[in-house]
């Protein structure tokens, strides 16, 4: 077996996350992989996914950016980040292309709720924030609210009306930004009708 502080480096050079046939590539095998697990080295945090755990930073956040690279956090999750919502959401709301394959947004942990964006309009917004010390993507603030206005038939009424209500007394909010992703993902009307009242 090899020893703990090759494994650790081995890890630590691929952002601290590698997959079964990774490891058996570096001569890592089933029987060790268990071992490692079992004194609390590494974890399996999907089918054919492991990583080491850090006790330094233990946060989700570095987590979905090693499982989920192209994804962009949306909805819940970043009216959170900007403190439009005070509710811890219950999954990591992620924009994704429409393009994606299903199935790896099926796992136990951490737990995710894609959201299917057409390639085109994926990016519109995207900016770049900071969780636990781990740098994510992000819709910035005018593409969250649109997002918001867009699915608010999904969503939570408190959490949708307290959001609208925190943008708009927002001193940082940019209205032409709004009123420009407003037009490209068709909800000019709906923005006009639920956020203007507020203006």
């Amino acid at each position: 077996m090899k020893p703990v502080e090759e494994i650790r480096r081995m890890f630590e050079s691929s952002g601290g996350m590698l997959r079964t046939k990774e490891l058996y590539t570096r001569r890592v095998f089933y029987n060790d992989i268990r071992q490692f697990i079992n004194d609390g080295l590494i974890e399996k945090i999907r089918y054919g996914y492991y990583q080491w755990i850090d006790e330094n930073n233990p946060s989700e956040a570095r987590l979905i950016n090693q499982l989920f690279p192209d994804g962009i956090l949306n909805m819940d999750t970043a009216l959170f980040y900007y403190g439009y919502s005070d509710r811890t959401p219950l999954a990591w709301n992620l924009a994704v292309s429409k393009d994606s394959g299903k199935s790896r947004f099926k796992i136990d942990y951490p737990f995710v709720r894609p959201y299917f964006v057409e390639p085109a309009l994926l990016d519109l917004g995207l900016s770049s924030g900071v969780i636990d010390g781990n740098p994510v993507r992000i819709y910035d603030k005018e593409r969250t609210i649109c997002d918001c206005l867009r699915y608010r038939n999904k969503m939570d009424r408190e959490i949708f009306v307290k959001s609208i209500q925190r943008y708009v007394n927002d001193t940082s909010k940019n209205i032409p930004r709004l009123m420009l992703y407003a037009k490209k993902l068709r909800v000019t009307s709906v923005v006009k009708n639920l956020v203007g009242v507020w203006l």
